[in-house]
């Protein structure tokens, strides 16, 4: 009976999760229903599952609109009708193209139309929709006469009134309105509702014959489809078999390269990855990264693979990783095993640079119709839910922004706040729009518009329309072809050293940069600005606290840092250990057996599975459970639920201590979604290192790339201060020397027009285009007769003085510019046989502060360049401690002047709390604490220097200032202004700091975790 049912996947208009649309159905005594969802296909597999499940016909289908128009419904009538009925929607969707009121001639498709849409012929699979408010209609002949095409259309959309409700918001904030100034067709009528069967049969009773044909139509509508089954491209050649032929080829050839002809233990490994590979029938799966990858190497691309694909030795062979499994003893099971039935999982990153062009490749070589993105569902959101719902009941701005940016128990209690609260709360996980997966593509064997219809958002390449979760479970695993700007700082680096020295850094040879001392220097201080992964104020501080001077230290380090080993308190366990090895015990001899290397710490998501399985003695099922909720892939609370009772029953029976067992599980769950696997950190750790190196040895360089690339984890300031510290030299922009992006001469570095925000990128390029083509700029006159520029960009050019190069200062140009510019027409600008000479005007002299340069650089560029932040201060006074001295005055209070870099906001217990990162007077960098009552009194007042006072606490090696008291410190007056004190001060609030917040519960404090740091009894330990 009901052929159109909407779920919420109807975006901003149907109001019901899938699984609860099927629900209300079986409640109800439904036996067959139809999902025909507006435009998508998002829910039919999500649907057809649950439907089975609760022993429902499933029909599955779309809704055709084109606006808000319904056109037509089209329901499958087999599973190629679906692909029928994607096709048909992918075509308008990626053509741009408004869709057709008529449907095209199906073969395995019904299609009912809505009475306002007949067509005056209809085709054998073409019906009729009638509602009951239709049925008046068919006293009329022309209407009566057309009954044998007739089926019901009751359509679902929301289940009770207070849905209505809602259901008409989502239409108000799609359309972007007020919800009063809805009209009658911009929302579905008050009787979309499901009722029971015998309901609907009442309505209809006087035209049987629309009820047999609505059943017959059922019944000629028979979707079905196998889970569990690969929809992957299966070969990357003929067949199975040549597949196995090229790869094995390939593996020996890569074998010798990596590991010469004679390591035994390299070539056992080999054939052993290979058996399990061909086994599992992933060795297309294999090639086609190869492809990509061979592809890219042929391209000059730079990548990193990573995840846990880096524990296959045939990956490392491929070239596919530069990890190799036997130094760091990675498992090839961690990544491919015979009880795993889900395909490999390799993270491959690209300079975001350079990602597009791997994507067009891919998309090239295996075909439109079978490549794809994955698509995501793009959830109303806390803040967003506030703020679109008010606007549906008009509050004002200012509403809005109190909604959106307070807790709830902080908002107005007024009846209209309640109905935002009320309606807000229900469209929570919500989709709101489908977008494009961050890096997954899908790589289909049969066209794969045989499963959904394709979307083309505003990147540029076709998406699916259901998510990751959607895809696994139907048979799809994707590629992740990723990004960063990491790889963009190394790669960019690389190449700057061959034009500025002359030399060439093959940094592919990762034994090049991979425990080199003076690497291994700068990681033990936390000289680590810049680098990927390793550069926050967080990491360099992990980084001292273990005097980190190695490759594996480093692998670990990287994994402590992450959430689920900070949390669970094992990052503090793991330091202590590090530092004393002689003063703990392990927690039992499993920790000793099965995680030496890492004093019994369970730092990797292998850790966890080791003592899962050697300690708790689950089984391998339950430790892919455990591995998958690690990874942020599992989903069902239940089978975690069961995981733990299993775990606690055989601990019981092993004779465990219950205490022990208790604390190991707190230890397990925490990891959670927040834990890498070893091969993951080991490959951010090459990476990490490949970064260092090229710090160490070629600074400018590397700063000069980090910057040109938008840095990373701080704001551009801060890398620029850091390459002066490496003896650059810093020029602001100029019109004969800079280009748009950093330009580098020796040791000089020319800041590019990029970072003058109000200069705009057409004549960025077109002043490097033309002095590329013409030769330098002679005069300001000579720029102005071949830029095409107005008034503002050329005054901003002036005050960030790139026309020094004409010898003029400031002053004298601006009021050249202005005059030339008066009666400037652009005809002047085309070439003249006979340039006319330029007209020189004695100017009186202009006089002009020191500071004035500075504070324009402020204003256009956010920091002083032709000073430091210190320079402008009133007092001259630098502070009584400088940072390189601070690890001398443990406990000790000290008293400091310093320039704010970033701070990091914490939850506590006692509430909120940051950690903050400074520069002191001598350039170097510096971290304070600021614990919830000292920041009520003193709290950060934006960019700028501070006068500090705190007590210094050195914890293994690494100190940090707990504050008592700050204060901002003021800079001298503006001298660009006369007015008022408060437009001299203005231009220092301009000054940025890097805020970073955290959202998330407080960790545990140490004394409630309780960590056992002594080995636990029991009667009858079992290994």
């Amino acid at each position: 009976m009901y052929l159109n049912c909407h779920s919420f996947h109807s975006l901003r208009y149907g109001t019901i999760p899938v699984s609860e649309l099927v629900a209300q159905g079986k409640s109800l005594g439904v036996t067959a229903m139809a999902l025909t969802d507006i435009n998508t296909v998002t829910g039919i597999y999500e649907f057809y599952k649950a439907s089975k499940e609760a022993d429902i016909k499933p029909l599955v289908g779309m809704e055709f609109r084109e606006g808000h128009k319904l056109l037509y419904i089209a329901l499958a009538k087999s599973r190629p009708g679906i692909g029928e009925v994607n096709r048909h929607r992918t075509k308008y969707n990626l053509e741009g193209l408004p869709m057709p009121s008529i449907a095209p001639g199906f073969k395995e498709v019904v299609v009912i139309y809505p009475v306002e849409n007949v067509p005056d012929t209809l085709r054998e699979f073409e019906f009729i929709g009638i509602r009951p408010e239709n049925l008046s209609l068919l006293i009329r002949p022309e209407w009566k006469s057309r009954l044998s095409k007739m089926v019901v259309l009751q359509p679902v959309t929301f289940r009770s009134k207070t849905e209505y409700n809602l259901h008409r918001i989502l239409r108000a904030i799609d359309l972007n309105t007020l919800g009063s100034k809805l009209t009658l067709s911009d929302y579905c009528g008050a009787d979309e509702m499901m009722l029971s069967p015998e309901e609907v049969m009442v309505r209809y009773n006087q035209y049987p014959q629309i009820i047999e044909n609505t059943f017959a139509l059922i019944n000629n509508c028979l979707f079905e489809y196998q889970f569990g089954v690969s929809r992957n491209k299966k070969h990357y050649t003929a067949n199975r078999d040549t597949d196995l032929e090229l790869l094995t080829s390939l593996a020996y050839q890569g074998l010798v390269k990596r590991y010469g002809t004679d390591n035994i233990a390299a070539r056992e490994r080999v054939e052993k990855e290979l058996k399990v590979i061909h086994q599992l029938e992933f060795s297309g799966y294999f090639l086609i990264t190869w492809d990509i990858i061979r592809y890219s190497n042929s391209m000059g691309f730079l990548h990193i693979g990573r995840g846990s694909g880096a524990n296959s030795i045939i990956a490392y062979c491929l070239g596919i990783t530069n990890i190799c499994p036997l130094e760091l003893d990675l498992y090839f099971e961690r990544f491919l095993n015979l009880n795993r039935k889900s395909p490999p999982d390799f993270d491959i990153d690209w300079s975001w640079k350079e990602r597009d062009v791997i994507l067009d490749y891919i998309f090239r070589r295996y075909g439109a119709e079978h490549v794809a993105f994955c698509g995501t569902n793009v959830e109303f959101k806390y803040k967003s839910i506030f703020r679109e719902v008010g606007k549906v009941f008009g509050l004002p701005k200012e509403e809005l922004d109190a909604l959106s940016g307070t807790a709830m128990d902080q908002h107005d209690k007024n009846e209209v706040v309640r109905l935002v609260h009320r309606y807000g709360m229900m469209m929570e996980k919500y989709p709101n729009q489908r977008s494009m997966h961050s890096c997954g593509i899908l790589i289909s064997e049969d066209p794969i518009t045989d499963f959904t219809a394709l979307e083309m958002p505003p990147k540029g390449f076709p998406i699916v329309q259901f998510d990751m979760h959607v895809a696994e479970e139907i048979g799809f695993d994707k590629f992740d072809i990723l990004s960063q700007r990491g790889i963009g700082h190394i790669d960019d680096t690389v190449r700057l050293i061959k034009k500025n020295r002359g030399v060439t850094v093959d940094i592919r040879d990762t034994s090049l940069s991979k425990d080199e001392a003076a690497c291994n220097e700068y990681l033990g201080r936390g000289k680590t600005i810049g680098c990927f992964y390793i550069e926050s104020p967080a990491m360099r501080g992990l980084l001292r606290r273990l005097k980190c001077n190695n490759y594996k230290v480093l692998v670990a380090a990287s994994s402590i840092i992450r959430p689920g080993v900070a949390q669970s308190g094992m990052m503090k366990e793991y330091i202590f250990r590090h530092n004393y090895p002689d003063k703990f015990e392990y927690f039992h001899p499993v920790f000793e057996e099965q995680l030496g290397e890492t004093y019994g710490i369970m730092v990797y998501q292998e850790d966890v599975i080791k003592i899962a399985l050697h300690y708790g003695g689950l089984a391998a099922a339950d430790g892919d459970i455990l591995r998958r909720a690690m990874s942020g892939k599992g989903r069902s609370k239940a089978a975690l639920q069961k995981v733990k009772d299993n775990f606690f029953a055989s601990c019981a029976a092993k004779g465990h201590p219950e205490q022990l067992s208790t604390e190991i599980y707190r230890q397990i769950e925490s990891f959670a979604g927040y834990s890498f696997c070893k091969a993951h950190s080991a490959s951010y750790a090459v990476e990490s290192y490949q970064s260092l190196y090229l710090k160490v040895y070629y600074p400018i360089e590397f700063m000069v790339a980090v910057i040109n690339n938008q840095g990373g984890f701080y704001r551009t300031e801060v890398y620029v201060h850091e390459a002066r510290m490496s003896g650059a030299a810093i020029h602001n922009p100029c019109v004969n020397k800079s280009e748009v992006e950093n330009t580098l001469y020796g040791k000089d570095i020319y800041l590019g027009f990029m970072h003058l925000q109000g200069l705009q990128g057409e004549v960025a390029r077109c002043i490097v285009e033309e002095r590329l083509a013409n030769g330098q700029y002679a005069s300001l006159e000579d720029f102005i007769k071949r830029v095409p520029i107005g008034i503002e960009g050329l005054q901003l050019l002036i005050y960030i003085g790139a026309f020094r190069c004409t010898g003029k200062n400031k002053n004298e140009l601006l009021v050249t510019a202005r005059r030339i510019m008066m009666n400037f027409k652009p005809e002047h600008r085309q070439p003249q046989l006979l340039p006319e000479p330029v007209r020189e005007y004695k100017l009186p002299q202009l006089k002009r502060s020191p500071f004035e340069d500075a504070f324009d650089e402020i204003e256009l560029l956010g920091f002083p360049v032709s000073v430091t932040p210190f320079n402008l201060l009133k007092t001259s006074y630098r502070g009584d401690v400088m940072a390189c001295d601070l690890v001398h005055y443990h406990k000790k209070q000290v008293k400091m002047l310093a320039y704010l870099v970033s701070r990091k906001h914490v939850p506590t217990k006692m509430g909120a709390m940051y950690f903050g990162t400074w520069i002191d007077a001598n350039g170097e960098f510096f971290d304070t604490a600021h614990f919830t009552g000292s920041l009520k009194e003193y709290p950060f007042k934006g960019g700028g220097c501070y006068l500090l006072l705190g007590t210094v606490e050195v914890d293994y090696h690494f100190p940090t200032i707990t504050i008592s008291k700050m204060e901002k410190m003021p800079f001298i007056a503006d001298p660009r202004y006369r007015e008022t004190d408060a437009e001299s001060m203005r231009t220092q609030e301009r000054l940025r700091e890097d805020v970073s917040m955290t959202h998330r519960a407080p960790y545990p404090q140490e004394q409630e975790i309780g960590l056992p740091r002594h080995r636990m009894r029991s009667k009858n330990i079992s290994k």
